[in-house]
């Protein structure tokens, strides 16, 4: 996909959260740390599922896979956005800003298909629990992520493919701490209504599709575990609440993103909103799947014991 267009403007100014001076290094360390609790929380998700063999389920591939997303979606943003706080003018080339665009899309779609899949996944693990590893076989569970990070380059080959074909020619600075889309749309000095129509439809497919795969899941789970005894009904539910408290944080605060206004006021919420989703989320996710789970964290503490016996041999 060719980068260039016939646009004057060859880079853009991202304007950050604030313009108040003395927010700006306060803000850098609080987002920092985040970065830093991010990084470490998903990684060590990542590695105790590697590492442990009864977490070598299709529930924790999925979870495996999350984390990943996770952080890879963190790492599209977060380096611009700590440079905003540092820097007197935090300049993004043209063809950084639709990279940035294209990989916040990609992770942002395929986390979406992913939640998705999540869903289903539970439900054959509660409604068919004797077929469950039938259904969800590796083979089945490969493809599944295929599909998920397939449809979220073809979400990310649309929206970024439209916004290159606009034409910037006026101011080239973003209200906004990174290259999102109605920020970019307010800069065209050419017609957005087919980019605006094109990201309307897409994302209201996108998001009515998956929702649906996953009210409908929850809807015959719900059904399924009214004929359940009280263990067995306290198992499913422990089982889903992660799930379910990740899929209403993450459309949640997605819909309130994306909600297209024209006011000030609006555009500084909707960055507020943005910031849920780009750094509450990635921090939340593994903490959401860890403390909530006895798997977890009987895995974790395993690990850690294993590794003080191995400290405390002198084993490698």
């Amino acid at each position: 996909m060719a980068m260039g267009n016939d646009s004057s403007v060859t880079e853009f100014i991202l304007t950050g959260l604030t313009e108040q001076p003395e927010l700006q290094m306060p803000l850098f360390f609080l987002f920092l740390v985040n970065c830093l609790i991010t990084v470490v929380g998903n990684l060590s998700l990542m590695s105790l599922i590697c590492c442990n063999t009864n977490l070598q389920t299709p529930m924790y591939f999925f979870l495996f896979n999350l984390s990943f997303i996770d952080l890879c979606y963190s790492f599209a943003f977060t380096p611009k956005t700590l440079m905003s706080f540092v820097l007197e003018k935090n300049i993004i080339s043209f063809t950084g800003c639709m990279t940035q665009l294209f990989f916040m899309c990609f992770f942002a779609n395929s986390e979406c298909y992913l939640l998705t899949a999540m869903a289903y996944d539970r439900y054959v693990a509660i409604c068919q629990p004797l077929l469950y590893m039938v259904i969800m076989s590796p083979m089945t569970c490969s493809l599944m992520m295929f599909g998920s990070y397939l449809m979220g380059i073809v979400g990310a080959i649309v929206h970024t493919g439209c916004m290159i074909r606009l034409n910037f020619c006026g101011s080239n600075i973003i209200n906004h701490y990174m290259c999102d889309i109605f920020p970019l749309l307010q800069l065209s000095c050419s017609s957005t209504y087919a980019n605006e129509l094109v990201s309307s439809v897409f994302v209201s497919i996108v998001v009515l599709a998956s929702s649906f795969l996953i009210l409908t899941s929850y809807a015959l789970i719900l059904f399924n575990i009214t004929q359940l005894s009280s263990k067995g009904l306290s198992k499913a539910m422990s089982t889903c609440s992660s799930h379910i408290m990740t899929v209403v944080l993450f459309y949640g605060f997605a819909m309130l993103t994306h909600v297209k206004t024209s006011s000030d006021e609006s555009v500084n919420q909707g960055k507020f909103f943005c910031l849920f989703c780009t750094f509450l989320m990635p921090l939340l996710n593994p903490f959401i799947y860890s403390l909530r789970n006895k798997e977890v964290k009987l895995a974790l503490k395993r690990t850690l014991r294993r590794l003080t016996v191995s400290e405390s041999l002198g084993l490698p």
